[in-house]
């Protein structure tokens, strides 16, 4: 059984300027990885952008909650593939968010194909992290 609440950490440290590129770690890791502005607000483009840990982090999870799902329920399959595009844009007050994500799930080699895709489903609602943000999510199944 977990144990609640849980404490994840992370560190960064930066030079001035966005044009520099910097590194993220998680405490729980040995590596840290290289992060930059993207070009599209007029950074370097040189690293991960925060947008990209962040549909990284909704994909991740949903892939996550779902071999755990998969697992339990004794699914067998071949791959696992996601494929994930975030849509930033404007709220209605003009401030910049992660309006919209859509998921491109393709589920290969299973055999309980009906089964398989009330597993996905279940996986896309229970994941936490995407549970905790108020990012539209779009998901797309595709089973064989």
């Amino acid at each position: 059984m977990n144990k609640y609440p849980m404490f994840f950490k992370a560190s960064s440290e930066s030079p001035v300027g966005i044009q520099t590129s910097w590194e993220t770690k998680a405490l729980s890791q040995a590596q840290g990885i290289r992060m930059s502005i993207p070009v599209e607000f007029d950074g370097p483009g040189d690293g991960f952008s925060p947008e990209d840990l962040y549909v990284m982090a909704l994909q991740s999870c949903f892939v996550a909650t779902f071999k755990v799902f998969a697992e339990k329920s004794k699914l067998t399959y071949g791959s696992l593939r996601v494929e994930s595009k975030l849509a930033v844009d404007r709220d209605e007050g003009g401030r910049p968010w992660m309006a919209r994500c859509t998921f491109k799930v393709h589920l290969e080699g299973c055999q309980q194909i009906e089964n398989a895709k009330r597993i996905l489903a279940r996986a896309s609602e229970s994941c936490m992290i995407l549970n905790s943000v108020n990012t539209e999510k779009v998901f797309e199944f595709y089973v064989s």
